[in-house]
């Protein structure tokens, strides 16, 4: 039945206990809202015979294909997971460190990148080109050719202090690769706050530096939560590209384990890892992003 076409809009008394509002529901609203209650459930019933037939079409082309045996020898091999599970999740606990504390360093090289590149006094103009030229350069050059230029050539140059471990150096190029991302995502958030905010600020008496901590650094970064988890989740990922300069971590053990008998299924292990990280990050991105565009809608009304 069309919502259109329900009973007419005769208005229903106040029934008791209703405390004392003096609104109820008529009853083409509350046929309006039946209706669209069973459409949802049409939808989603669509739906999940949909992605139902889906998954078993998949599953039974893949198990039917000639080379099924061998990849289910090869990758999906239990004893092999089980066997060298411990050893991978050994590993991913440095993976983990190392996306902790670049996260940390990024965020704030991020951020002090994007103030610099927002900054108009003349004074400071060579900073400002400066930052420009860094996110130019280290946004265009591949993460892991950097973590081979940092791994590689900072040792190379023989320079007292320069750190001799592969973790740190790999932390140093992840940091110098996402804190040219970062800090662009900052920048966005900063030039997404109205231009009127800052003038009611400085109507309100607030100098330059109260203005942009007390203002506009709240709504900017606010504004940019969701996609730093983005750049996050892949931070998370791109921990296993230090592997190449020989730390021990996940990848690097599930490597070291599938050589033992060319055995691939160490790699299942370290991907199920990697993904019981990701998938929770990136749901949360999805439930700001929502609550970033409810939020919008709502002062737009």
């Amino acid at each position: 039945m069309s919502e259109y076409t329900a009973a007419a809009p005769t208005p229903t008394p106040t029934p008791a206990g209703t405390g004392g509002t003096g609104y109820t529901k008529s009853a083409v609203q509350l046929e309006r809202e039946r209706y669209r209650a069973a459409r949802k459930r049409r939808e989603r019933l669509i739906a999940g015979v949909c992605g139902l037939v889906l998954i078993v079409v998949v599953a039974v082309a893949v198990v039917s294909s000639p080379g099924w045996d061998l990849v289910h020898q090869k990758f999906l091999n239990g004893t092999e997971f089980r066997q060298h599970f411990g050893q991978i999740l050994h590993g991913f606990w440095l993976n983990v460190q190392m996306f902790v504390v670049s996260e940390v360093l990024i965020l704030v090289l991020g951020l002090a990148i994007a103030l610099t590149r927002v900054t108009r006094a003349p004074g400071l103009a060579p900073i400002r080109w400066a930052a420009t030229l860094y996110v130019d350069v280290f946004r265009g050059v591949p993460t892991l050719l950097l973590v081979f230029l940092i791994g590689f050539g900072l040792p190379a140059l023989q320079l007292q202090g320069t750190p001799s471990s592969p973790v740190v150096l790999g932390c140093i190029a992840l940091v110098l690769s996402y804190g040219a991302y970062v800090g662009e995502v900052f920048r966005a958030g900063l030039n997404s706050v109205h231009p009127a905010q800052r003038n009611a600020a400085k109507a309100l008496g607030l100098n330059e530096h109260q203005t942009l901590r007390h203002v506009v650094l709240p709504q900017a970064v606010r504004n940019v939560v969701p996609p730093l988890l983005n750049d996050f989740i892949s931070l998370q990922k791109d921990t296993a590209l230090v592997a190449t300069l020989g730390p021990l971590e996940a990848l690097r053990q599930a490597q070291i384990a599938s050589y033992a008998d060319f055995n691939y299924t160490p790699y299942l292990a370290a991907a199920v890892l990697f993904i019981a990280v990701t998938i929770p990050i990136a749901r949360y991105a999805d439930w700001l992003q929502r609550r970033a565009i409810e939020r919008q809608w709502a002062e737009a009304r």
